[in-house]
């Protein structure tokens, strides 16, 4: 603070203590004017005004000059000019050049007499223009914090007081030196200079004044292009940490989604932002962890709400990519900083991580034969990082709830306009010189990063076809272009083990291409159709329960490898490989795991919470011990030995710590009994299964980009298809053949029939129909369901070819035989139907 400030600031704590504020109701201990204040001389009132200022205390508003002459007729000519020199309706105060809510105050009061806003609007034009002035502006100062607040213990303490009794910069307030190494990749541990509940005081107040806001919008657009410069060719944050106040500062503006920002203001504010050094975004996202929900979900709907103003405002297409428009990109990198603090703020788990499965790396020198093709970019190995990411050393996978939900991170007006297939080949190949959204996934939909995923598998097995007939050419050998499984229908499991296996051992890139599955005896080409049975017949096959590599839950419908199991780990390797094979060749599969299944595949281990859904009773039981208000031990009589039974049903004993028995669980160790019972039960009692599980599938899945784009929760959606069922949607989307159309009488009366079904009938329906329950990525609507005509009426049943997801449908000749008809079929089939 300059000395002409402090000055006026210790003069007008010396006229509150000798001429007070005019209000006859003031309850400032420190003030004239208040009925409890006992009379100074001017000596000690000089001494006590110099105190006041050292603790920021309450400044009154400052009375008009006519109330001052009232109260005062008789004061000398000197000190009517010092008051004239002060506050005169001229003074632009031009000797504030950073902002602190006792100033702002301060000017606003001044303003607010002279019933002109024109001198607060120059200085806040004139800070929030320059970065020097607004980095330097708010600070909290944490020595005289306690101070401030113990010696303000006031009551009946109105509006005015409550927004300035908070600290604010102390005299000779210097920048904060650079970041020490400590601060570095620790959560909340680099502090921010900014007051920031000072901050917003302040914007609550200025923003009602129309004339300030239009100064403020104005501010901005003059500020960011410097601040731009400055981060270009200065490393400024390199060398003052504390230039991210500007930043903390600016996006604390309520107003920031009001359309006069929208235009100019914003669009240049995110560009700027988005060119802070990853350690300045990473220390940002730390901080606004810390805020309240209301204030993350402010600045998520802030930078959502330019990104849709952009994308609405302008016209994309194949030559005019949205990839191309500086505003939607750096609006995007900004919220991706919120998305990360909306993590950080929440419930993570950064440790109980699956160790990675080995895999085999070649080393060698020699060149393959992508790179002498020059498509070793398309195909480059390891795990893609965020750099965001790795700094705050926290994934989305670590998060089990974050403060705000994922799916409010989806910009569906974006997704409408990105072009896939441009915005593939810009993650993959393109990554230094094109922005690709897909190195943002959080704002892109399952339906979006699913189309990514399909050119990512499609272009490897055009590759894969590709290598395959290169060789062949060199080598002289039949060209194999495709994944070829032959299968007999009574053996589908030998075979299809067999088959994989070899290929897994000989020549696991054969993984990768397209597949083909041939029944023996049986003519057909696999268009997709063939494929989709093999898939369905394994499924069934492998989960039946007299084998016993899965159980089963009643309650959940749920499977859960069985830790009993006799059969080998190669059984568990090609149910892992048909899970990897589904979504590599964009099949919806009928299987039900619990959701840590899904974790553990994108590399965490279960834990306690996993119990809800994958054993429920046994999560309600160890919920309940740790809530249990008696005495653990002697009430409950368990120690850290358990029993679980094995295939056979007999008790099974297992110790969870060394003398387990000799252990009694009490309320002091019952949180490390209930961790060590999950990890029992989630990950060492089925490792061995588990392990060859997940090796299968990353034979297949270990190069895409599938653990970079999608959460758990949406592999499932990829492998299993959405529970929610629209109708409506596939009603709009089926095709008719065979003679029937949308307006034929009997296809009326048929969806009809559907609508009024129950849930549990609609399911039956679409399992009978499809083969699985459940809809693929997109709903309903994605789904190309045919019915053809099958006949004239009949008693016969309809039937389905769920290859093809064709409905064979006589023509009944009436309503009342068609519902019973379809009800007898799709109750009683099993599985699903084929001809």
């Amino acid at each position: 603070m300059n000395k002409a400030t402090a000055k006026l600031l210790i003069e007008r704590y010396f006229r509150q203590l000798t001429e007070g504020c005019g209000n006859g109701n003031c309850t400032n201990r420190f003030c004239a004017s208040c009925c409890d204040f006992q009379p100074l001389d001017n000596n000690s009132a000089a001494a006590k005004a110099l105190e006041l200022f050292k603790n920021n205390a309450k400044l009154c508003p400052h009375p008009s000059k006519k109330d001052s002459d009232i109260s005062n007729p008789d004061s000398s000519a000197d000190e009517k000019m010092s008051d004239m020199d002060v506050c005169s309706p001229k003074e632009d105060f031009s000797d504030v050049h950073h902002l602190t809510e006792n100033n702002v105050s301060m000017i606003l009061s001044f303003c607010e007499d002279e019933g002109d806003y024109s001198a607060l609007i120059r200085v806040i034009g004139r800070v929030f223009s320059n970065s020097e002035a607004l980095m330097k502006s708010f600070r909290k100062d944490e020595s005289n914090v306690t101070n401030d607040r113990d010696s303000l213990k006031t009551t009946d303490v109105d509006k005015h007081e409550k927004q300035s009794d908070q600290p604010s910069e102390t005299m000779g307030a210097s920048s904060a030196a650079a970041l020490p190494d400590e601060c570095k990749g620790t959560l909340h541990s680099c502090e921010i200079t900014v007051d920031v509940d000072a901050v917003r005081r302040v914007y609550d107040r200025l923003t009602t004044i129309d004339q300030v806001q239009s100064a403020l919008v104005n501010a901005l657009v003059y500020l960011t292009p410097n601040v731009e410069l400055d981060l270009d060719y200065l490393d400024v944050y390199e060398t003052n940490p504390d230039y991210l106040n500007i930043f903390i500062i600016v996006m604390e503006n309520n107003n920031l989604h009001s359309p006069e920002y929208l235009e100019v203001a914003l669009p240049q504010f995110c560009k700027v932002m988005s060119k802070l050094p990853v350690t300045a975004l990473a220390r940002l996202s730390k901080h606004w962890s810390t805020y309240d929900v209301p204030h993350i979900r402010r600045m998520m709907e802030t930078f959502q709400q330019i990104i849709t103003f952009t994308v609405v405002s302008n016209e994309y297409d194949a030559e005019n990519l949205v990839n191309d428009d500086e505003t939607v990109v750096a609006a995007t990198q900004c919220l991706k900083v919120v998305f990360y603090a909306s993590i950080l703020g929440g419930d993570v788990d950064v440790e109980h991580n699956e160790e990675d499965v080995e895999e085999d790396e070649d080393d060698s020198d020699e060149l393959t034969l992508h790179e002498l093709l020059g498509e070793d970019r398309l195909y480059k190995k390891g795990p893609l990082i965020d750099p965001l990411e790795k700094e705050l050393g926290v994934r989305p996978l670590d998060c089990i709830q974050p403060v705000i939900p994922f799916e409010d991170f989806v910009n569906e007006s974006l997704n409408d306009v990105v072009e896939m297939d441009k915005d593939f080949t810009f993650f993959k190949v393109n990554a230094e010189t094109k922005f690709s959204f897909q190195s943002c996934p959080f704002i892109l939909s399952v339906i979006t990063k699913s189309q990514g995923l399909y050119y990512d598998n499609r272009i490897r097995m055009y590759s894969e076809r590709r290598l395959t007939a290169l060789y062949s050419m060199v080598q002289g050998h039949q060209p194999n272009p495709y994944l070829k499984l032959k299968v007999r229908r009574d053996h589908i499991i030998d075979d299809a083990l067999v088959r994989l296996e070899m290929i897994s051992m000989e020549n696991p890139s054969d993984l990768k291409k397209q597949l083909f599955v041939e029944f023996e005896g049986e003519q057909g080409v696999d268009e997709g159709g063939v494929s989709k049975e093999f898939f369905q017949l394994v499924l069934e096959e492998i989960f039946n329960l007299d084998i016993g590599m899965f159980t089963y839950d009643n309650i959940t419908k749920l499977f859960w490898f069985n830790s009993s199991s006799l059969e080998t780990e190669a059984q568990y390797t090609l149910i892992g490989i048909v899970l990897g094979l589904a979504i590599y060749n964009n099949c919806i599969l009928d299987v039900h795991f619990p959701m840590v299944v899904y974790r553990k595949l994108m590399g965490k281990k279960g834990t306690y919470l996993d119990l809800s859904d994958s054993h429920p009773v046994l999560y309600q039981s160890l919920k309940g011990l740790l809530e249990y208000t008696g005495n653990v031990e002697e009430d409950m009589m368990l120690t850290f030995q358990i029993s679980h039974t094995d295939l056979f049903g007999n008790p099974v004993l297992y110790d969870l710590k060394e003398k387990a028995d000799q252990i009694p669980v009490t309320k002091e160790n019952r949180q490390e009994f209930v961790d060590l019972y999950a990890e029992y039960i989630l990950n060492k009692s089925v490792e061995r299964q588990f392990r060859a599980f997940k090796k299968g599938f990353l034979m297949v899945t270990n190069e895409s980009p599938l653990k970079y784009l999608f959460r758990p929760e949406e592999v499932e959606l990829l492998i299993c298809g959405s529970r929610k069922l629209d109708f409506e949607a596939l009603e709009k989307a089926t095709e008719y053949d065979g003679g029937y159309s949308k307006d034929s009488p009997i296809i009326k009366y048929f969806w009809e029939i559907i609508h009024s079904f129950g849930e549990e009938q609609k399911r039956l329906f679409l399992q009978f129909t499809t083969g699985t329950d459940r809809a693929p990525v997109g709903g309903l609507g994605k789904l190309k369901m045919i019915i053809t005509k099958n006949g004239t009426d009949t008693d016969r049943l309809p039937t389905s070819h769920t290859c093809f997801n064709a409905l064979l449908l006589p023509e009944y000749n009436s309503k009342e035989k068609l519902k019973e008809r379809l009800l007898k079929a799709i109750t009683y089939a099993k599985g699903f139907g084929m001809l």
